[in-house]
């Protein structure tokens, strides 16, 4: 009885402490990188909070106030139909972030999935796979993401499937070097000597391995797939208006009235500069903490703490 009381609560402990040492680590050594969350968490409630924060409509304009510069009404100015800049570019936030993870949710299920198969069972599966990889990699990803674009047509859902098949095909190749790795511990063999079936292993032993790389996989992704939607809109192949799209706003009105209104490009573009820069130092700094070849119980010089002092 007292043997198990004491032993039970060490599992919930180690988590929470692991938690905490994680965002302590990030505050205390990659400043940038707690930069870089501060903007993605506040871009993020920005977008969810976007009816509640932005003054008008999405949708909302007024002709007789069309192409104003910054006032107290519309603090960012207003495009060539009267609607105010502010309240787009808060609710392209929604859209860029809705696409954003729900395309890096894809990304995530295609790179495991097919990771997973491809580097534990190998053989002919992971040759065939390899080289179908090293074939979409080898092709323009701008040319195919807009070949697919055209087929489907412009629309969220079409964008959000284009961009994280895109992305989920590439980095098939991150998830399967990590499998190879994982499946050659000693825990993996003593599970397949036990009898333990494929997907059993796979779940329970090598999945959890490759949690890490695949959370900085996501963030790193998730940038890249943000200035991808609003390039693909800006070309106007993403999201297409009315809807309030940073490259869409940076399409239409931007480009036309840009030099009599600068305003028109220079907001979007800026939210998308900071947003951007935000998701990147944050992935960067993630890799640096999580990557198990990065880190370790040793200090950022790779010598242990007490051995600095």
């Amino acid at each position: 009885m007292t043997t198990k009381t004491a032993s039970s609560p060490d599992t919930h402990p180690s988590r929470k402490s692991a938690f905490i040492t994680f965002f302590s680590r990030l505050f205390r050594e990659k400043k940038l990188g707690a930069i870089g969350l501060i903007i993605v968490v506040v871009f993020l409630l920005v977008g969810i909070f976007a009816d509640f924060l932005a003054p008008y409509g999405m949708m909302e304009f007024d002709l007789k106030n069309r192409l104003q510069g910054p006032t107290l009404d519309h603090w960012m100015g207003t495009d060539h139909f009267g609607r105010d800049l502010f309240s787009r570019v808060i609710y392209g936030a929604r859209i860029s972030m809705v696409v954003g993870l729900s395309a890096c949710g894809i990304l995530i299920i295609i790179s495991t999935t097919v990771g997973l198969l491809s580097g534990y069972i190998g053989g002919t599966l992971d040759l065939v796979i390899q080289r179908v990889v090293d074939a979409w990699l080898s092709l323009p990803g701008l040319f195919v993401i807009l070949t697919v674009m055209t087929t489907l047509g412009p629309g969220m859902p079409q964008t959000i499937g284009v961009l994280g098949a895109f992305w989920g095909i590439a980095n098939i190749r991150t998830v399967r070097g990590v499998v190879l790795s994982a499946k050659e511990n000693v825990y993996v063999e003593a599970a397949r000597s036990v009898g333990c079936s494929t997907p059993r292993i796979l779940i329970k032993h090598i999945l959890p391995q490759i949690w890490a790389p695949l959370i900085v996989v996501y963030t790193v992704a998730l940038g890249g797939i943000i200035i991808g939607e609003a390039v693909i809109s800006y070309l106007g192949f993403g999201i297409p208006p009315p809807q309030a799209s940073w490259g869409g706003m940076l399409s239409a009105e931007g480009q036309k009235y840009m030099m009599e209104q600068p305003w028109l490009a220079f907001w979007p573009g800026m939210t998308l500069a900071v947003v951007i820069y935000g998701v990147n130092m944050l992935g960067d700094a993630m890799r640096d903490l999580l990557d198990p070849r990065l880190r370790g119980k040793v200090g950022r010089l790779g010598l242990p703490k007490k051995a600095k002092n």
